[in-house]
């Protein structure tokens, strides 16, 4: 029956929170965000607030940390599925994002030209914020977008999009 206090997927959306609080990156129950750099820092913030005492200033410097941490995360990936639903991937987008260590480059040979165009983002574009270090998980979706042939597509999109402001400074002509 509908109605049975034994259906498994009656706390279906509580767990999707919950991993969502924990790993902004993982799908449910994957426990692999302590695998990619970005991920470990925030395993470790995570862990170093759990030995704080809750009123203690540290433990609220270490709260915010995290908070800001997640924001910037939450920032990052709506500016990448923003972009990616403009070029018609409205229902990939999701998956497009999705990375796990169960996701592989699915051409060796296009790592090169991955890794190229993710520093063209961060260097060109505003897709990431100024303090951001680039995350090994964007390498995979640009290979992602690559095999799909729309790799360019998306540069172009970021740098129309988000485009790199520049320096407020003027230097004085003599």
């Amino acid at each position: 029956p509908l109605c049975s206090n034994n259906n498994p997927y009656a706390s279906f959306g509580a767990t999707l929170a919950r991993d969502e609080e924990q790993n902004l990156w993982s799908t449910p129950h994957d426990v692999t965000h302590t695998e990619a750099d970005d991920d470990r820092v925030l395993y470790n913030m995570i862990v170093g607030r759990s030995q704080l005492d809750k009123d203690s200033e540290e433990w609220q410097k270490l709260n915010y940390d995290i908070y800001t941490l997640r924001q910037t995360r939450k920032e990052v990936r709506s500016r990448w599925k923003h972009i990616l639903e403009d070029l018609g991937f409205q229902k990939e987008a999701d998956s497009l994002l999705s990375v796990t260590k169960l996701s592989i480059i699915s051409d060796s040979q296009n790592m090169g030209k991955a890794r190229d165009i993710l520093l063209k983002l961060s260097e060109e574009t505003n897709i990431f914020p100024t303090s951001w270090q680039l995350s090994e998980r964007y390498l995979f979706v640009v290979d992602r977008l690559i095999a799909l042939d729309a790799a360019d597509e998306f540069f172009k999109m970021a740098s129309v999009v988000y485009p790199k402001r520049a320096s407020v400074e003027r230097v004085d002509e003599k």
